[in-house]
């Protein structure tokens, strides 16, 4: 089921002026609805290669959830696409614990990747934090993005916007 694509968020706009819509979904949790996801992606986005250019994903919350489980959650499934070391583990948890408050309904926290820049998270249009290691953007948008995701249906609706 795809869902309404909503207007540019004014940080994304800010940061990759160039960017369009690709696609919109929601995540549900046996039947309860999480969070609305929309990607915005640059010119030239393949979904192949999702991590190569600038791109923003927004999650418009839902439901009330806590900062420490949505890290917590994100490192499990980072984990799919690959085994990392305990110490890259640790820093990447951190650095999402840092990133991501507690959020509740009508709250959104929205994702910029820049190749080879690292992530940037704001949350409800506000920088909130900066994670520069460059392998951290590719690992974590892969969530939802790569082929490995634990959410196929979503990364499709995500990406059902792009040419094929």
């Amino acid at each position: 089921m795809r869902h309404a694509q909503t207007a540019m968020p004014p940080e994304v706009q800010a940061q990759l002026p160039q960017a369009k819509a690709a696609g919109a979904t929601r995540m549900r949790f046996f039947g309860l609805s999480i969070y609305d996801a929309q990607l915005w992606v640059a010119p030239g986005f393949e979904a192949a290669q999702y991590a190569a250019l600038p791109l923003a994903l927004e999650l418009r919350y839902l439901r009330s959830l806590k900062g420490q489980a949505i890290a917590e959650r994100s490192l499990q499934e980072m984990r799919r696409g690959g085994p990392m070391d305990a110490a890259t583990e640790q820093r990447w948890l951190q650095a999402m614990v840092e990133a991501f408050p507690d959020v509740k309904e009508g709250d959104r926290l929205t994702g910029l990747h820049t190749p080879g820049g690292g992530a940037r998270f704001f949350f409800n249009g506000t920088l909130r934090a900066t994670v520069a290691d460059p392998a951290f953007g590719p690992q974590f948008l892969g969530i939802w993005l790569a082929p490995w995701t634990s959410e196929p249906r979503l990364r499709a609706e995500l990406l059902a916007g792009l040419a094929p």
